[in-house]
């Protein structure tokens, strides 16, 4: 029977990781640690949190203190590592604590590992969680490779370079068995409302401004999560060790591209006239360092463990639509905090 760690198990795509691997794999017992930053929701959970094979524990990956005592008392098989602080606005301005989370976290985590595994590593498994923003950006043509050097552009994408580096330098020194991918944009049911799509999705609703960085330009790679999900449940248990997998959609959008045809969505769903809630886009300023375009190609996952989307845009995009209209209590509760209400009523803390 494996132990596996997912650290940021309540957050948006940990907690589809967290979902797929209690249902996929009941002979597992699966560790939630999430600290419960605002992005942090529990009630994204409520579907497996009485599930025999689930345990959440509440921490921060900052306190190595606790995440050691954690290690040795648990004595994992493996590691999934999603917890990170992800907003680049948040980044540009506070990058001291994704500093924090994001490298210093990692390492307390890979020391932890380290410790308990004492060099035994046969089945074991360190497997950590990357961006595409780590690579930098790209003109008109072309896409991130494994290969791609790294040229980050925010505190955000700087600190998850770090990491990486830090992954890797693990595995290089002490041969620990670590894997990372590098995804795309990421879209789909629980994503908290900083982000775009969940964020124009509840402004149309209450007919508030979609502000729009720029000219809208920017180009990104969209993949449903629960595809994402499906791959790192791949990479985790078939990837090479040592080896970096790119995670992609194959499906690149302009920003007001995207935002007009949420739109075009937005205003069906809710009875409006056709092309309604354009008036509600409002350029702004665009944010500093922003990276034109992001791709990626996600050709050797494919080749060598056979992975590919299997969610067409359009109909992932109808069903994240249609997932947040369905669920006005989860979206108001969890920008309202009232998520740490459910967790006291579980917990009793």
């Amino acid at each position: 029977m494996k132990k596996i760690l997912i650290t940021g198990g309540a957050g948006f795509i940990g907690s589809h990781v967290v979902r797929l691997f209690v249902n996929k794999y009941p002979d597992y017992q699966i560790y939630n640690l999430d600290k419960l930053t605002y992005a942090g929701n529990l009630e994204n959970l409520s579907d497996v949190d009485k599930m025999p094979n689930y345990h959440f524990v509440k921490g921060d990956i900052v306190d190595a203190a606790f995440i050691n005592q954690l290690f040795e008392k648990e004595r994992f098989d493996g590691v999934i590592h999603l917890a990170a602080e992800s907003h680049v606005d948040r980044s540009i301005t506070n990058p001291m604590e994704f500093i924090f989370t994001n490298v210093v976290g990692t390492v307390n985590l890979l020391n932890a590992a380290k410790a308990i595994w004492k060099d035994n590593y046969e089945g074991k498994r360190f497997y950590h969680i990357s961006t595409d923003e780590v690579y930098g950006a790209l003109g008109d043509t072309g896409s991130f490779k494994e290969t791609t050097p790294y040229s980050p552009h925010s505190p955000y994408s700087a600190a998850k370079a770090s990491s990486d580096h830090f992954v890797r330098a693990y595995h290089d020194t002490y041969g620990l068995p670590t894997v990372i991918s590098n995804c795309s944009n990421n879209y789909g049911p629980n994503q908290f409302p900083e982000k775009l799509i969940p964020l124009f999705i509840n402004n149309i609703k209450h007919n508030k401004s979609l502000p729009v960085y720029g000219k809208g330009i920017n180009v990104r790679d969209w993949l449903y999560v629960v595809d994402h999900a499906r791959a790192i449940d791949l990479i985790f248990h078939k990837g090479k060790t040592g080896e970096t997998y790119n995670i992609g959609g194959n499906n690149e959008w302009r920003n007001i591209d995207l935002i007009k045809k949420l739109i075009e969505i937005m205003d069906r769903k809710l009875g409006r006239p056709e092309g309604t809630s354009l008036e509600l886009i409002t350029y702004v300023t665009d944010r500093a360092g922003h990276d034109l375009r992001y791709a990626i190609d996600a050709s050797k996952l494919r080749a060598e463990l056979g992975w590919e989307p299997t969610i067409r845009f359009d109909e992932g995009f109808e069903k994240t639509v249609e997932w947040y209209l369905a669920n006005e209590a989860w979206l108001n509760n969890v920008t309202s905090g009232s998520y740490q209400d459910y967790y006291r009523k579980m917990y009793g803390e």
